[in-house]
């Protein structure tokens, strides 16, 4: 199943919520989360108040990406503030599989994301561990840039191994997705697709419906 988690980083704050209605309006399954530290990444962006803001205001799934260092500090906080699923990089999480083991015991999902220049070879460690995978399609810290893409083949060669493994774990793609590239990443096996200007850039509705109505047809194969 293919979903669509639309990035709340793109969004006017000054209308958060007024968009992100108009992002369910037009039929998204997620809401994707960015939080940045200026440490792991060189931009800060928003936290746990927000969240819990954010919480309140829908009931779908808040797919929260933990761009930040050491994130088994704030795992615990984030999952009280309302994260349904959290997502920690492997860049920056030293005793990972720990803290993968302690989301699941809070009962919620997990996630491991890499950079685009990290070898999916290190995720190897968590297959059949992590409820998902997350192949950063940009360098991680800023919206509004292009896709990078040799980060297709990485897509595709995670999908092909998790596959002959018999795992048919998520692959999220975060950066650059746009209806001009949305093919390639789901030919590649990507399934959950975190996008950013191409949702909340123009008529937010039309944009979330445009993608969530490819998205049923690819799953039914007629895309």
């Amino acid at each position: 199943m293919v979903i669509l988690s639309p990035s709340i980083l793109a969004a006017d704050f000054t209308r958060l919520g007024e968009q992100m209605e108009k992002a369910e309006a037009g039929g998204n399954d997620y809401f994707h989360f960015d939080v940045m530290d200026g440490m792991f990444v060189p931009n800060i962006s928003f936290g746990i108040p927000v969240l819990k803001s954010v919480r309140a205001f829908t009931k779908k799934t808040l797919d929260v990406h933990l761009m930040v260092q050491s994130p088994e500090r704030y795992v615990d906080k984030f999952i009280d503030a309302g994260a349904d699923i959290l997502t920690v990089h492997q860049e920056a999480c030293v005793p990972l599989e720990e803290t993968v083991k302690h989301i699941h015991e809070c009962g919620k999902k997990a996630g491991v994301a890499i950079k685009p220049h990290t070898d999916i070879q290190v995720l190897e460690p968590l297959y059949g561990v992590a409820d998902m995978f997350l192949v950063m399609t940009v360098e991680p810290g800023f919206g509004g840039q292009e896709y990078m893409d040799f980060c297709t083949d990485k897509i595709k060669a995670l999908r092909d191994d998790l596959s002959s493994k018999g795992l048919d774990t998520d692959i999220q793609v975060d950066g650059g997705i746009t209806r001009d590239n949305i093919m390639t990443v789901l030919e590649a096996g990507a399934n959950v697709i975190v996008m950013g200007s191409s949702v909340f850039k123009g008529d937010i509705t039309d944009n979330a419906k445009f993608f969530s109505q490819l998205f049923k047809r690819y799953d039914k194969g007629e895309a």
